[in-house]
């Protein structure tokens, strides 16, 4: 990120929105925290260290700290980033806004439920290789072929981490509950292009051919532009407009 700045060791100011939905007495409010800047210090360790040495009640997620599970998406200055792979030197001022990712339910803090939201788009989607041969064959019988770079498109697109950057950064999203989003449709793509699947067009119509599928995209591209794993959401959901534009 340009703007970016070497100056460890000088004071941070943190600011986390505190919510428990859970308790009655719990309203939404801004904490702040102090404390020392750490060279190469990313957000993840600043909520660890708050957490242990500030507020033992402040709740956020994690699982892998390497970018690849996911779990620590949140809104990082009014972005949606991973915390574990956001720098607090990319913060020139040294000031620094938390908040949990919208368009998901709210869990405690800055934990949100994606879970069940990524869990309900599969299922709605139908995220499963659909073809009339059943895997019971002999397991000493080799697989179908798949050419290399077909393999390696459905790759490319099987590497979302399911952090939800892309629902929260999404202007449909916000204002239409039920919006599939970028996630959804990246997977319809995934499986549009896997030779093994054998629907055709007019099946994944069904699936997301109105304004709570790819229809309703406004083509803002706020989530291509977040997206931890730079996957090729522009391209895809491009593509997919096309194919489905077409079916009559």
């Amino acid at each position: 990120m340009s703007g970016a700045v070497e100056n460890s060791g000088r004071e941070l100011t943190i600011r986390v929105l505190k919510f428990d939905p859970n308790s009655a007495v719990s309203k939404p409010h801004f904490k702040e925290y102090k404390l020392k800047e750490a060279h190469s210090m990313t957000i993840f360790i600043v909520l660890n260290m708050i957490r242990e040495q500030y507020d033992s009640d402040l709740s956020f997620d994690f699982v892998c700290r390497a970018g690849i599970c996911g779990s620590c998406g949140m809104m990082i200055n009014g972005r949606p980033r991973l915390a574990c792979r956001t720098l607090t030197k990319d913060f020139p001022d040294g000031v620094i806004t938390l908040m949990p990712l919208p368009a998901f339910k709210l869990i405690k803090d800055l934990s949100v439920d994606t879970g069940n939201w990524f869990n309900g788009m599969s299922k709605r989607v139908e995220s499963w290789i659909h073809a009339q041969e059943k895997n019971e064959e002999h397991m000493s019988k080799l697989e179908e072929r798949v050419e290399p770079e077909v393999a390696q498109e459905v790759f490319e697109l099987d590497r979302c981490i399911e952090c939800g950057c892309c629902i929260a950064s999404c202007g449909t999203k916000l204002m239409r509950e039920d919006f599939v989003g970028a996630a959804g449709l990246n997977r319809v793509v995934r499986f549009m292009l896997d030779p093994h699947d054998e629907r055709n067009d007019d099946d994944y119509y069904e699936l997301v051919g109105d304004d709570n599928g790819v229809f309703g995209c406004m083509s803002l591209l706020a989530c291509h532009d977040v997206c931890p794993k730079n996957l090729p959401l522009q391209s895809k959901i491009a593509y997919l407009r096309r194919k489905m534009a077409s079916v009559n």
